[in-house]
């Protein structure tokens, strides 16, 4: 019997009268939970780790701070626990979890703002945290939970039916969100900025080393949302394919992006672009204006070059990646098939 079970699993389950009715995992979850139904993203400044076994005083400790105002949408945080708990109710029947991923659907819900954009933390607002966020697929990442609710898919076909008419409506504020978000450069539409002024809808920095940009990485996460949608109007089908061949064009073909030895610096490396005539690349910001790549430090000054960044910000962060290459080489193209 124990080899029908993988290692974790048995290390995240309890077994009570011989039945699988809790989950360690879902259960750190809603001890983390706020009262808003968020989530936060750290705890003692460091990423949660679901998978601990707190004692009963440091659960006690963090059930008190259940009020915080640090929920969030960054680095996953609130759609990844909303999928898990949906899971896991499915698999264990336990209403807790159910109960508990709803109203982290609430919470999603009453964080959207009403042009249709989310923040990046909610109801805390302060420094950047009130911008429109797309960096790492934030504000993606709800939609995608709010259409699998439309189209009854990925475990949410259990949740109440309250919840259709209400993510439809919130689903359309976000493609409307995302359409006039879209950067237009000498009237030709591109991709889109990390982040937005929620009343402006103008690009706008957020930490100092994220200018306000035009964002490859973003730009692959929107792009494949909007993809979703099986007849897209003209709008939609024009932002994506635009999306796309901006993409293509700030291709940069002949490289590859690696850690290379440096003994006489910090760690003993640095992180570069290196010739390889099979590989291609793109950077992560390019400049709206120049459509150069772009670089910054902790001074929050622009560059063109990476090597004039300090080093603990050029090993710190990606600059560079292939997000786009399976949209472009193989994605892309399905879908351009189906939908024309």
């Amino acid at each position: 019997m124990l080899k029908k079970y993988s290692i974790l699993f048995l290390l995240t389950h309890i077994i009570v009268n011989g039945i699988f009715a809790q989950d360690v995992i879902a259960d750190n979850m809603l001890l983390f939970q706020r009262d808003n139904g968020g989530w936060p993203k750290h705890y003692l400044n460091k990423k949660i780790n679901y998978t601990t076994i707190f004692s009963e005083a440091e659960k006690a400790t963090i059930k008190d701070e259940e009020n915080r105002n640090d929920a969030t949408i960054d680095n996953d945080a609130t759609t990844k626990e909303i999928r898990y708990l949906l899971n896991i109710y499915k698999k264990l029947g336990t209403q807790k979890y159910f109960k508990a991923a709803e109203k982290g659907i609430d919470y999603l819900l009453t964080a959207q703002y009403k042009n249709g954009g989310w923040p990046q933390f909610y109801p805390d607002l302060s420094s950047y945290r009130h911008l429109i966020t797309y960096n790492d697929n934030a504000m993606v990442n709800a939609l995608n939970i709010l259409q699998d609710i439309v189209e009854h898919k990925n475990d949410f076909d259990i949740v109440n039916s309250k919840y259709t008419e209400k993510a439809t409506l919130a689903v359309q504020r976000g493609i409307d969100c995302i359409l006039k978000t879209q950067l237009k450069v000498n009237q030709v539409l591109t991709g889109w900025c990390q982040q937005y002024d929620e009343f402006t809808l103008e690009p706008a920095d957020a930490r100092k080393f994220e200018l306000a940009s035009i964002a490859s990485s973003e730009t692959v996460g929107i792009v494949y949302f909007l993809m979703r949608f099986k007849t897209p109007n003209e709008n939609i089908k024009t932002s994506i394919k635009q999306a796309v061949a901006w993409l293509q064009k700030v291709k940069i073909d002949g490289f590859e992006y690696k850690d290379i030895v440096a003994p006489t610096l910090p760690k003993g490396k640095d992180r570069v672009l290196i010739s390889n005539k099979n590989e291609s690349v793109w950077a992560r910001f390019y400049d709206i204006k120049t459509g150069k790549p772009i670089f910054a430090g902790r001074d929050a000054q622009k560059h063109f070059q990476l090597a004039e960044i300090e080093h603990e910000r050029r090993i710190g962060y990606g600059w560079y990646g292939t997000w786009p290459k399976k949209l472009l080489d193989k994605d892309f193209i399905k879908w351009e098939k189906e939908v024309n």
